[in-house]
């Protein structure tokens, strides 16, 4: 019986130190996650990370995609960080990290990093 409870908190601790799961391109993203909709209203620094679903990309480059998380869809720019997420399929839950920049009238974050 000890040994069962023995196996069972080292199973714990195994699971409980993993690294998240899941590919990188860029740099990983790091921080708490905002809304799209603080984004928006301005009420976030000018590096976020945001959590979504992509629910459209480039359909030729794969040089950006559109996430929305519940409280609204941004574009997000992938090219200056020099990868692409032509092989990431549409809605898949990503976190991104990147910069908030205006666009003419348009809000977009320029990604430094995406976790899918």
């Amino acid at each position: 019986m000890r040994v069962l409870i023995v196996l069972f908190i080292c199973l714990l601790f195994v699971v409980g130190c993993s690294r998240p799961r899941g590919t990188v391109l860029g740099k990983a993203p790091k921080g708490e996650s905002r809304t799209i909709l603080a984004v928006r209203d301005g009420t976030t620094p000018p590096d976020v990370v945001l959590r979504g679903v992509m629910v459209e990309k480039c359909p030729t480059a794969g040089c950006w995609f559109r996430l929305s998380d519940g409280t609204g869809t941004l574009k997000v720019d992938t090219k200056n960080a020099g990868f692409v997420v032509v092989d990431v399929p549409l809605q898949s839950t990503v976190l991104v990290a990147g910069k908030v920049v205006a666009d003419g009238n348009e809000v977009l974050l320029e990604a430094t990093g995406v976790r899918y």
